[in-house]
C-alpha cells in the first residue's frame, strides 16, 4: 500500500474478506465515507511522470481514457485536473459511484461516472485509447479463485482498447497474475514493465509494477521490455525474484515463438490470435496446438490444424476432424507436413483437425472422444459461432468383421511382429458362390513398425474348393487391400484363431497373389519376356534375387508359376524366415534358397564374385586365343569361353521395407536408393537384366527424387501406379533389350504363355496390370 495503513483502515480491510464481492465493496465504501481517498498501490506524486509520459506518446487530440474498478482513488481526478477531461470511470459498487458522482459533479462536469461490472463492460469495441488498471487485475485473481474473472476481465479490456492504444496495469506482479496477463497480451502487443518509484521516507513491502501493453494491428510477437533489474527494486527479495523468473520465461518462450519453429501452441494462444483469425481459412495455415484445458475436459490432446492449400477448390465440409490412433501416429503419413497435406487432400475437408490419441485414450471409446473434442472443435470451425454445418469425424476404418492374432513375437532386429486372421464381411461373391463369405479368411504379417504399409496378405481357403475362386478373391482381396491400407489393427488378446476348429482344411493358397503390388512385380517381367523364353525353351534356369522374404508369398508365387527360375532370397531377419515357414507354408528347395544376410552387402559381394569371375573369364580367353593363334587346328575354344563366362542376376527384387520412417521412405530402407548403391546394382545385372523395386512413400517429393537417381543410373525405366494403393513399382534396364510402349502388350501375351497355372485364368490379373506400365526414359 502506498500510506501506512491505521487501524481503521486495517478493520475496513478486514470487511472485504472476498474483493470479488460487490456487497462487500457496498459495506466498505458505506463505512469509509467519500471524503477520505484511498490509494491502493500507488500516490499520485509517484505515479505522475511514469504515467503521463506514455499518455503522451499515444497520436491523438483528446484521449479517451476508462478506470474500470475506480474506487475512490484521487487518480482519476489528478487525470482531469492534468488536461485530460475524457475521464470515464466505472465501479460494480453502487456506493462508490453514487459518492464519487456528488463530490466531482461540478468541480469536474465533464468526468463520467457509471456503475458497470469491469468483466462484463457495456461499451463498443474499440473506444478507448486507455485503460488504466490500479489493482483491479490482482483483486480479480484471488488464486482460490482460479483465472476465470481475470480472463473474462482481460478480454474486456482488449476488446474496448482501440489500435494503438495503452492497457496499463498496476500490479503487485504475483507470478500467477503476471503468467495471465503475459500470456492474454502475447501476439499482437507491445509490452513494458516498469517498477513505480516510492518516496524515500516510505519504503513499502512490496514493490508496485507497472505494465503498458500496447495494442498493434498484427499479431507480431515482441519481447517484453523492463526498465529495472533486482538490484534497484525497492522490495523485499522473494517479490523481486519471482518477477524476474516469470518475466525471464516468458521472453524465452516468445524468442522461441518468434524462430517460427514449428512449435505447440496453446487453444488460447490461437484464440488471442497467434496464428491469425481462426473464423477466417488462411490456404495453407498449418497450426500445432493442445486441446483440452484442465478442468474444461476429460483428456488433452496433440492435435494440428490445417487449412486446405488450394480454397478454391469444392469442399465436401467445411471443417473435419481426422482422428490418428497412437500406433499410427509414428508413421509419415501423419507426422510428416507433406503427409499431413496429403490426408487434408483426401479428406476433402477446407479445414482439417487432426487429433493424435495417446495411452491415456485407450480405454475410451470413439463416442466418448468424440463428446470430449465436440466443444474445441465448435471453437476451431471457421465461420461464424452459430454455423450449424456437419463436422464430421473420420478415422481408418478397415471393415473387418474379426480378427485374430495367431502369432506374436517381438525381434531384436525387426521389432514387434504380428501373424493374423481376419474375417472381412459385406464382400460380394463374384465368383458363382464358389467360396461363402463367412469363409473368406486372409492371413496378414504385420511389421507394427511399418503399419502404413500394405504387407504380405494371404489367401487362407478351404482345400475342397481353393481351385475354384479366382474372381471371388480377386474381388475380396481387392477390398481387403485398400482397407489394410488405410486401417490399423484392431486389438484382440485372443491367442486362437477363429477358424481353429477347420484350421486342417485350411491353407494358404501360394498360386494366388493377395497384394496388387506383388502382381505389380510380376507383371514388370514382361519387359523381358523374350529373354525369359529362349532361357525356358533352352531348359536354363534365369538367376534371380529378391531382397526382403515377408511372409514368402512372392517368392513361392514365381517358383511355382515359372519353375526355370533360380531364386535366392535376402532376409536380414531369422525370426521373418521362421514366420513365413511355420505360418505362411513357406518351403525351399534347390531353387529357391534363403539366406539370412543384409541385402546391401550381399548385392555388393555378388558383384564382386562377378566381376572376379568375369576377369578370370578374360584371362583364360586370352591365354586361348593366343594358343588358337599357335595351333592352327585347334577347334571349339570359342564355345568353351563362352561357356566359362560368368553371368549377373536376370532379376533384381527389392521388396524390404524401411525401420526409420522419418525419412520418408515406407519401402525400401534410404540406403537401397542411395546412388552408390544403384551403381552397384547396375554392375550385378546380366545384359538384358531387370531390376526393379517396390517403392512406398507418400512424399511426391521423395518419389521425384527416386526417379531422377533410377535415370541417371539406367538407360531404360518403366513404372506401374497401382491406384488402389499408394505403391508405385519402379522397373528398370541398362541396355537396348528392353521392350517399347507400344510393344508392351505382346510382351504381356508372351509372358502369360511362360506362366504355369493350373488354372490359367489365374493370370489375367497380372497380365492386366503388365498393360498398364508406363515408360519413364
Amino acid at each position: 500500500m502506498a500510506k501506512k495503513k491505521n487501524n481503521k483502515d486495517l478493520e475496513l480491510l478486514l470487511t472485504l474478506g472476498d474483493f470479488t464481492s460487490k456487497d462487500n465493496w457496498d459495506k466498505f465504501f458505506t463505512l469509509r465515507g467519500s471524503e477520505e481517498p484511498f490509494e491502493w498501490y500507488v500516490e499520485w506524486s509517484n505515479l505522475r511522470d511514469p504515467l503521463l509520459s506514455q499518455l503522451s506518446e499515444i497520436q491523438t487530440d483528446t484521449l479517451q481514457i476508462l478506470v474500470p474498478g475506480c474506487g475512490n482513488s484521487q487518480i482519476s481526478e489528478s487525470l482531469y485536473d492534468a488536461g485530460f477531461r475524457n475521464v470515464t470511470n466505472i465501479d460494480f459498487s453502487k456506493v462508490v459511484v453514487s459518492d464519487m458522482l456528488r463530490r466531482h459533479i461540478r468541480s469536474r462536469p465533464e468526468m463520467r461516472w457509471r456503475v458497470m461490472d469491469m468483466t462484463n463492460m457495456q461499451f463498443a469495441d474499440g473506444l478507448f485509447d486507455v485503460v488504466l488498471d490500479k489493482g483491479g487485475l490482482d483483486a480479480l485473481m484471488e488464486p482460490e479463485l482460479g483465472p476465470k474473472l481475470g480472463n473474462q476481465y482481460l478480454s474486456e479490456v482488449k476488446r474496448v482498447l482501440k489500435f494503438g492504444g495503452k492497457f496499463v496495469c498496476l500490479t503487485l506482479a504475483e507470478s500467477h497474475v503476471l503468467g495471465l496477463l503475459f500470456s492474454k497480451f502475447r501476439f499482437g502487443w507491445k509490452m513494458t514493465l516498469h517498477a513505480i518509484p516510492h518516496n524515500p521516507s516510505n519504503i513499502p513491502s512490496f514493490q508496485t509494477f507497472m505494465a503498458v501493453v500496447a495494442k498493434e494491428s498484427s499479431c507480431l510477437l515482441h519481447p517484453i521490455i523492463s526498465s529495472f533489474d533486482q538490484s534497484s527494486l525497492d522490495c523485499n527479495g522473494n517479490q523481486g525474484h519471482g518477477v524476474l523468473k516469470v518475466l525471464e520465461a516468458e521472453n524465452k518462450l516468445r524468442t522461441e515463438y518468434s524462430s517460427d519453429a514449428d512449435i505447440i501452441y496453446s487453444f488460447e494462444d490461437l484464440q488471442l490470435g497467434a496464428k491469425g483469425d481462426l473464423k477466417e481459412l488462411i490456404p495453407g495455415r498449418r497450426v500445432r496446438l493442445t486441446l483440452g484445458e484442465q478442468g474444461m475436459s476429460c483428456f488433452s490432446y496433440k492435435a494440428v490444424l490445417l487449412d486446405a492449400q488450394k480454397q478454391s477448390q469444392q469442399f465436401v465440409y467445411h471443417c473435419g476432424v481426422f482422428l490418428v490412433p497412437k500406433i499410427r501416429a509414428h508413421e509419415w503419413l501423419f507426422s510428416s507436413e507433406e503427409g499431413q497435406w496429403l490426408v487434408v487432400e483426401m479428406s476433402k475437408a477446407a479445414r482439417l483437425i487432426m487429433v493424435f490419441l495417446d495411452a491415456i485414450h485407450t480405454d475410451a471409446s470413439m463416442e466418448e472422444i468424440q463428446k470430449d473434442l465436440s466443444p474445441h472443435i465448435r471453437s476451431l470451425a471457421p465461420g461464424k459461432s452459430d454455423d450449424r454445418a456437419q463436422i464430421p469425424f473420420m478415422m481408418a476404418n478397415n471393415g473387418e468383421k474379426e480378427q485374430t492374432v495367431v502369432k506374436q513375437v517381438t525381434s531384436t532386429t525387426t521389432g514387434n511382429i504380428i501373424v493374423n486372421d481376419v474375417i472381412y464381411e459385406n464382400v460380394d461373391d463374384h465368383g458363382g458362390g464358389h467360396v461363402p463369405a463367412e469363409d473368406f479368411v486372409l492371413r496378414c504379417l504385420i511389421f507394427e513398425r511399418s503399419l502404413g504399409l500394405l504387407q504380405s496378405e494371404a489367401v487362407l481357403a478351404r482345400k475342397e474348393y481353393s481351385q475354384n475362386n479366382l474372381e471371388t478373391e480377386r474381388k475380396k482381396t481387392s477390398s481387403s487391400s485398400k482397407s489394410r491400407r488405410n486401417g490399423n489393427r484392431r486389438g484382440n488378446d485372443s491367442r486362437s484363431s477363429p477358424i481353429d476348429g477347420s484350421r486342417n482344411n485350411l491353407k494358404v493358397d501360394h498360386s494366388y497373389l493377395a497384394s496388387s503390388y506383388h502382381c505389380g512385380i510380376v507383371s514388370g517381367f514382361a519387359l523381358i519376356a523374350t529373354k525369359l523364353e529362349m532361357a525356358a525353351s533352352a531348359g536354363k534356369t534365369v538367376k534371380t534375387a529378391v531382397i526382403g522374404l515377408g511372409a514368402g508369398l512372392l517368392p513361392m508365387f514365381i517358383h511355382g508359376c515359372m519353375p526355370f527360375l533360380d531364386i535366392e532370397v535376402v532376409e536380414l531377419d531369422p525370426i521373418v524366415l521362421d514366420l513365413a515357414k511355420d505360418y505362411f507354408g513357406f518351403v525351399e528347395d534347390n531353387q529357391l534358397k534363403v539366406h539370412i544376410a543384409d541385402g546391401i552387402q550381399f548385392v555388393r559381394e555378388a558383384t564382386a564374385d562377378m566381376t572376379s569371375s568375369r576377369l578370370t573369364s578374360k584371362n583364360e580367353n586370352d591365354v586361348i586365343s593366343k594358343e588358337s593363334s599357335s595351333s592352327p587346328n585347334t577347334s571349339g575354344t570359342n564355345s568353351l569361353s563362352q561357356g566359362k563366362k560368368s553371368t549377373g542376376f536376370e532379376i533384381l527384387i527389392i521388396d524390404a521395407d524401411s525401420a526409420d520412417l522419418s525419412s520418408g521412405l515406407t519401402c525400401p530402407p534410404a540406403d537401397f536408393m542411395e546412388e552408390s548403391f544403384l551403381l552397384t546394382v547396375k554392375e550385378s545385372l546380366s545384359e538384358g537384366g531387370l531390376f526393379i523395386i517396390n517403392l512406398v512413400s507418400r512424399s511426391a517429393a521423395i518419389r521425384e527424387m527416386v526417379v531422377s537417381r533410377m535415370k541417371v543410373v539406367f538407360n531404360h525405366l518403366f513404372c506401374l501406379e497401382l491406384v488402389e494403393d499408394v505403391n508405385k513399382v519402379l522397373f528398370a534396364l541398362h541396355t537396348e533389350l528392353s521392350v517399347k510402349q507400344d510393344c508392351l502388350f505382346d510382351s504381356a501375351v508372351q509372358l502369360q504363355k511362360l506362366l504355369k497355372f493350373e488354372h490359367p485364368e489365374r493370370g489375367l490379373n497380372i497380365i492386366e496390370t503388365a498393360n498398364k506400365l508406363k515408360c519413364l526414359k
